[in-house]
């Protein structure tokens, strides 16, 4: 018996990448919850509701809005953003501050300005936000472990 093309039809599969989508349900899921797919990472439970997430401290939903920052020349990135899957379900929440102080789901996160954007990172995440605000659609976020990715849309 030849066991070549058995071993490489193994192979073949054991590499093969996955892909990886959110469905419809796993969204009302998350927005029922008010986990993100990162909270959730973090210990956010799906199957729980809003108010009991935000009493285990994953939902920040009682605190004041921060004041919001307005994007100027200077600082085009400042204000509320939402990275959104294909779906339309939320990924995250970021805000900028006037000093481009950076969080993600309320935690702050280091940022750096790199080829004309603003980049941040969390998990296994990666954001970029284009400073050119003539520039449509480049806004978008990079998940390098699911193999997904998105938009980053201003609020």
């Amino acid at each position: 018996m030849n066991t070549k093309p058995f071993a490489l039809a193994i192979l073949a599969l054991s590499i093969q990448s996955s892909a990886f989508a959110i469905s419809a349900k796993y969204a009302q899921q998350l927005d029922r919850s008010g986990c993100t797919q990162i909270s959730e990472g973090q210990g956010c439970d799906i199957t729980k509701t809003k108010a009991e997430n935000a009493k285990a401290g994953f939902v920040n939903e009682a605190a004041a809005p921060a004041p919001q920052a307005k994007p100027t020349a200077a600082n085009p990135y400042a204000g509320q953003w939402v990275a959104k899957s294909d779906s339309g379900a939320t990924v995250a929440t970021i805000r900028i501050d006037a000093k481009e102080h950076v969080w993600v789901n309320g935690k702050k996160v280091k940022a750096k300005r790199s080829d004309g954007g603003l980049m941040f990172k969390t998990g296994t995440i990666t954001f970029r936000i284009q400073g050119d605000r003539r520039l449509q659609g480049e806004d978008v976020w990079n998940d390098s472990d699911a193999g997904t990715k998105g938009q980053i849309v201003s609020e």
